[in-house]
């Protein structure tokens, strides 16, 4: 795709992303379905562009402010990721100037909030519980979130999917702490890995994969995770009881549970049972009372 059209593309996908009517993954995925014709490469970038304005929201917008046309253009060209000469070929002479003079700012010589980008209630918060580890905190939320596998167990070994990974051209190695996990280079399209479509990996942040194992489920228990939502550590929890007792996957968005059957099918679970409830007080909730072994509440999602 020609730079103009991609920088065009991104400006009309960050307009949806900021009516902030819906999740910013449901609005992508929607645009990347309503627009096939896209390809890999040019997703990949609408997607870096989308989630590097959100990181660096209060920094980016006060940028923006210096130059002219729409907002989203201007957030599009600046949060552009790659090669500088690329996005400059879709730019005026104006555009190419300020975003040099953007380009030159240094962290240094921007105020606090531009350099955390966090609202001042949650600065103020975590300045107070983490001290003078704040800084080094906000730079790595700062920072794009690496792709995370979890191994399914009842499946594979981490040390074989490593080498299939590697057989099929991905980078990959262990998680520093998850004995399940396995950390991509990159953000390579895992749907017609055999690895994923087989179930023998899913993906899964590795603090969600430690909070799984934190619960640690055994052989023949019965356990809730009571805030499902597409089950991801659902279908952990499931493999961690080696696919016995009993599972139940609650949540009161039916919608996000109907996420969850597709990774059910491939997970190879049969103890796991999803159930759409209306609110935390509901009769089937209450029927289970004295009857579970452990239960997982996670909300909001760590």
């Amino acid at each position: 795709m020609h730079p103009k059209a991609l920088l065009d593309e991104s400006a009309i996908l960050i307009e949806q992303v900021f009516k902030f009517e819906h999740p910013t993954d449901a609005v992508v995925a929607r645009h990347f379905r309503e627009n096939r014709s896209l390809g890999s490469r040019e997703r990949a970038t609408l997607s870096d562009t989308v989630y590097s304005i959100l990181r660096q929201r209060l920094k980016l917008e006060w940028l923006a402010r210096s130059g002219s046309g729409s907002k989203w253009r201007r957030l599009a060209i600046l949060a552009f990721p790659g090669d500088r000469d690329f996005i400059k070929s879709a730019l005026t002479e104006p555009e190419k100037t300020w975003l040099d003079h953007c380009d030159a700012v240094k962290d240094a010589d921007l105020m606090a909030q531009h350099r955390h980008n966090l609202p001042e209630w949650l600065a103020t918060a975590l300045r107070e519980q983490v001290g003078n580890e704040f800084d080094a905190l906000v730079a790595s939320l700062n920072q794009p979130a690496p792709l995370d596998l979890r191994v399914n167990l009842l499946k594979a070994k981490r040390d074989a999917v490593l080498a299939s990974l590697q057989k099929a051209g991905l980078v990959g190695e262990a998680t520093p702490y998850s004995p399940l996990g396995i950390r991509l280079q990159g953000k390579p399209s895992l749907a017609k890995l055999p690895a994923f479509t087989e179930g023998e990996v899913e993906v899964q942040d590795e603090g969600s994969q430690l909070l799984a194992l934190l619960l640690d489920a055994k052989r023949g228990e019965m356990v809730v995770d009571f805030c499902a939502g597409a089950g991801g550590k659902t279908l952990a929890i499931g493999a961690a009881m080696r696919n016995s007792g009993r599972l139940y996957a609650f949540d009161t968005s039916g919608h996000r549970l109907d996420a969850l059957k597709p990774r059910l099918a491939r997970s190879g679970l049969s103890n796991v049972h999803p159930v759409a409830i209306a609110h935390e007080r509901d009769d089937r909730i209450k029927r289970l009372a004295g009857k579970i072994d452990r239960v997982l509440v996670d909300a909001p999602c760590s």
